[in-house]
């Protein structure tokens, strides 16, 4: 991360499709990938939305809430980004696991993780539970609250719940940010 950050810089990342139109592409940077483009489900707009929340806490927290860094291959995973949400943000919804192309390399058909055992030496286990709320060190109080509230609204695991930008530009941390 930067030592200062100056002035935001929209761009791309030269991978810039509709949203109109369901996509079903890798996509965007690994580190915010979405848990859709993750399990290979089809994905739109809200897939942005996942990546919206992950860079502001980027950028207010001054580093990344997932890397996806598997310490065992030494480069980002699916597997290892996967363990990081799993830890944060507790377990994906079954529902969400079933309609996942990729889903069977992580889960098995009850949406349990996939433990590794002494014949898979690479595969990751589950890291220790965590919360948001934990990993967040720079706000106390109201000001905290409102933060991991707005974070939670687009870190959702399944794109329908996650708000729009419509919505997010009414939410209260914004709103209390402004003034």
């Amino acid at each position: 991360m930067p030592e200062s950050i100056g002035e935001p810089v929209l761009c791309d990342f030269g991978n810039a499709v509709y949203g109109t139109k369901v996509n079903d592409d890798d996509a965007y940077p690994d580190v915010y990938r979405c848990p859709e483009v993750m399990l290979n489900l089809p994905w739109s707009y809200s897939a942005d939305i996942w990546n919206v929340g992950a860079m502001i806490w980027d950028v207010f927290e001054g580093k990344h809430l997932f890397s996806g860094q598997d310490p065992k291959r030494g480069r980002y995973t699916t597997r290892a980004h996967l363990t990081e949400m799993i830890s944060v943000l507790g377990p994906p919804p079954l529902e969400l696991i079933k309609r996942g192309e990729r889903s069977a390399e992580w889960f098995d058909g009850n949406g349990k993780w996939l433990e590794p055992d002494e014949n898979e030496p690479g595969r990751l286990p589950l890291l220790p539970s965590g919360s948001l709320e934990a990993t967040e060190e720079n706000l106390n109080g109201k000001d905290k609250e409102l933060f991991l509230s707005f974070i939670k609204s687009m870190l959702q695991w399944e794109p329908e719940k996650r708000k729009t930008a419509r919505e997010l530009l009414n939410d209260p941390w914004l709103a209390r940010s402004q003034g």
